[in-house]
């Protein structure tokens, strides 16, 4: 009998490296073995408790069952509120805004309502691992163009309209940046809108760090400029900013013509999302972040000014400070090392795991990149491994 067989889909795709590595660090770490994981990104802070006890209170209040697909109401106007208040931004609650469960989610049914198999959307190199993977799994082709060093790691407009053909869809951006946390500036983003309107392309935001800007900079939302409301996606979610990442909450603002096609997308493919989560989370987004959330943000912007200099002292070592995110784009290439094998060395020899920079795209091959928002006692012990590793190396 003929062996069945998995999708062709499924069987051509690579595991996450980010969600990989880290999975590997807590298999180690639940054999009994200390690993300083700094993979992931993730915050190890616990959700603000005011938004934890607002999920408690509705749950005990038996507000437990399926919601609109699109989201509560109560949700939706949260988000509402929270986009005129800190984005200047006027959405429509009731046909411009669908609840998610998280960026991921809400990038997989962007995809599904704007691309057709063989069409082609155009990423950042590096970029976050998922995004080629869920273009491919859409049928679409992602085309990766670079982002330079000598660039600031931003695009050169050049190079972007080179890599556009007839059959380009969209441009899938996202700033804050991951993995090299640049923060986009009004001449970044005016830039790709003009490329965008001139060759009438739509453009996916991935803005799950907006908030997290450091240095006094500002998030720039691509939707507000002239002629893009009409074309844009954003996409965001409380995963990072309020270290809600097992909550899987999000959101989409788009055009009503998208919208109403995620609608009868989520309607199929997930019903809806927690009713309970989207309680808590609607309370985020109501007010102004309180001071335990703001008091995450500071530390995190210090500990990523830490973790960058503390690496800077390395010779062999290049980190920019980060503009933005939780993390840190470390460049390895002096020490003639592929990154994959630093990374795999590191976690086997010292316990610690980074991800190596090559996972982010052919781009990022001699970079590794490094969470900051661990205890400042991880963080110094994981730099102080890192450290001694090198010194073995050189």
């Amino acid at each position: 009998m003929e062996e069945l067989k998995i999708s062709e889909r499924v069987a051509r795709s690579k595991q996450s490296s980010t969600v990989g590595i880290a999975d590997i660090a807590t298999r180690l770490r639940e054999e009994g073995q200390k690993v300083y994981d700094f993979s992931a990104a993730r915050a190890f802070e616990p959700t603000p408790s005011y938004i934890m006890d607002e999920a408690v209170k509705v749950m005990k209040q038996g507000d437990t069952h399926q919601t609109m697909a699109k989201g509560t109401k109560a949700y939706r106007e949260a988000i509402a509120e929270k986009l005129r208040r800190e984005n200047g931004i006027y959405a429509d609650p009731e046909k411009e805004i669908i609840a998610t469960m998280g960026v991921k989610q809400g990038l997989t049914i962007s995809l599904l309502a704007l691309i057709n198999p063989g069409d082609e959307v155009i990423v950042e190199d590096p970029c976050f691992p998922s995004y080629k993977q869920l273009i491919s799994y859409m049928g679409g082709v992602p085309v990766a163009v670079p982002l330079r060093t000598e660039n600031r790691f931003r695009w050169d407009r050049v190079e972007l309209e080179k890599a556009i053909t007839a059959r380009t869809k969209a441009i899938l951006l996202n700033t804050p940046q991951n993995p090299t946390g640049v923060v986009h500036t009004p001449d970044d983003i005016e830039m790709v809108a003009s490329v965008a309107l001139k060759h009438n392309l739509y453009v996916i935001t991935d803005e799950v760090y907006e908030r997290l800007t450091w240095g006094g900079r500002q998030h720039n939302n691509i939707c507000k400029l002239d002629g893009m409301k009409e074309r844009t996606v954003t996409l965001t979610s409380l995963t990072k900013s309020f270290s809600m990442g097992g909550w899987r909450i999000g959101y989409i603002y788009a055009p009503e013509i998208i919208v109403s096609s995620l609608y009868k997308l989520q309607q199929h493919l997930i019903t809806s999302c927690n009713s309970f989560v989207q309680a808590a989370a609607a309370l985020a987004f109501r007010e102004p972040p309180r001071m335990e959330v703001l008091d995450y943000w500071k530390e995190w912007e210090e500990k990523t000014n830490y973790v960058a200099r503390e690496l800077n002292r390395i010779p062999e070592i290049k980190c920019p400070v980060p503009e933005g995110a939780f993390f840190v784009w470390a460049d390895i290439s002096k020490l003639s090392i592929p990154s994959k094998e630093f990374v795999e060395k590191l976690l086997k020899e010292e316990k610690v795991a980074l991800v190596h920079g090559s996972s982010f795209g052919s781009n990022g091959e001699g970079y590794v990149r490094m969470t900051c928002s661990k205890t400042w006692e991880d963080n110094r012990e994981g730099l102080e491994r890192i450290k001694s590793f090198i010194r073995k190396l050189v």
